[in-house]
């Protein structure tokens, strides 16, 4: 599993918090004299923040989400008609479970694909994770605060002139350079701390609710949909602020349950959720807009020659920005003002007098300017859009 750390992501993290880690020591040797209780008190701390951020970090990222079996299948063969069809696993999604593009296989309970441990964030590792993000705000918090009284208290103002205070008695003399080190350490100090403390306040608000980020958005469409009179979305796996922290942060064990079957409130069935996401998957293909490229993309993420307002509003994402060439079909389901979100299918001039069904070419998911792309009409092709 060593892999998992050769990444981008994994090697920053990591980087920042050794790099904090050791601003912090450099506090502690410049402020307080060797036999000063407080100097120890904060290196033991220190320590501690340091063993159980890289404790956690590693066993989020080693540990893993847990992978539902290829080619899963429920044990009632009836049970497949509530469940989604994996193509690439060629098997059915379990209840909370969803693919993941860049681990290529289904996910159990799936939070999202976090790319500074380089794994998904789900089942197995959840807890581990949530503790990673809060020693990081309490660790990053404490070295921020440190660095930053060890500055106020080297800094002095004489005659409009700042001049340096040398603590004759420290391990270390200050200087312009340590003082240099020490403003960019509060600076990245504080930034890692309200990044991830925001970070944190919504993986703790969806442990309260007992939802992951993909959930969050299904029970948002589900809520904000248009229903048969007298009908109301339940979210089944809300058991009450105790018990959904209790799925998540048990003090016995790393996860709870196997990743696969779920308690459900009272009067729930163990399948609402999936059927409430196949629902909301035909509505988005009763939505699709189809659309012909009339202009090249390359895929790149910071297009500038499509012009200053699309450079501006590129998503806010990790999807894959799709390439695309003039004759090429495109099926747009989500949208922003300069972007549209969908899949490329066959060329334009190979679809021509010919029917097709959505869902039966190789696609290509992702994200394209809206300028590349014109409303497809046209006489000479018919397009069916798959409705079950």
């Amino acid at each position: 599993m060593g892999h998992r750390l050769l990444h981008w992501g994994p090697i920053v993290a990591l980087t920042i918090i050794i790099v904090l880690y050791l601003f912090s020591l450099l506090t502690v040797f410049v402020w307080f004299p060797p036999d000063n209780a407080v100097g120890i008190f904060n290196l033991i701390l220190l320590c501690v923040w340091l063993y159980l951020i890289l404790k956690n970090f590693l066993k989020a990222a080693f540990l893993g989400p847990g992978h539902l079996p290829y080619q899963w299948k429920p044990e009632n063969a009836e049970d497949v008609e509530f469940l989604q069809y994996c193509k690439p696993c060629q098997g059915y999604k379990a209840p909370r479970a969803h693919h993941c593009k860049k681990c290529k296989s289904c996910i159990m309970k799936m939070d999202h694909h976090c790319p500074w441990i380089n794994n998904c964030v789900g089942h197995y590792n959840h807890k581990s994770f949530t503790l990673f993000l809060f020693f990081v705000v309490l660790g990053c918090f404490h070295a921020a605060m440190m660095m930053l009284f060890c500055v106020i208290d080297h800094l002095i103002w004489i005659r409009g002139r700042l001049l340096l205070e040398v603590n004759p008695s420290a391990n270390i003399p200050m200087s312009h350079f340590i003082m240099f080190c020490l403003f960019f350490g509060i600076g990245l100090s504080l930034g890692v701390t309200i990044a991830v403390a925001i970070l944190l306040f919504y993986q703790a608000r969806n442990i309260f609710r007992n939802e992951t980020g993909i959930e969050s958005w299904i029970v948002e469409k589900a809520t904000a949909r248009n229903r048969y009179d007298g009908e109301v979305f339940v979210y089944p796996y809300d058991l009450g602020l105790t018990e959904n922290i209790s799925q998540v942060l048990t003090w016995s064990h790393d996860y709870v349950g196997d990743g696969i079957t779920w308690p459900v409130f009272e009067g729930c069935g163990k399948y609402d959720l999936t059927v409430e996401q196949l629902e909301q998957k035909d509505i988005k293909r009763d939505r699709t807009i189809i659309y012909k490229v009339i202009k090249p993309y390359t895929g790149t993420w910071f297009p500038l020659k499509f012009g200053f307002r699309v450079f501006c509003d590129i998503p806010c994402s990790d999807e894959v920005r799709v390439p695309i060439e003039v004759g090429n079909v495109f099926h747009a389901t989500r949208f922003k003002k300069y972007w549209v979100y969908g899949e490329k299918q066959e060329d334009f001039q190979k679809t021509k007098n010919k029917t097709f069904t959505l869902g039966q070419e190789h696609r290509l998911k992702g994200w394209i300017p809206r300028c590349c792309v014109e409303e497809l009409v046209e006489d000479g092709i018919t397009l069916i859009k798959k409705t079950s």
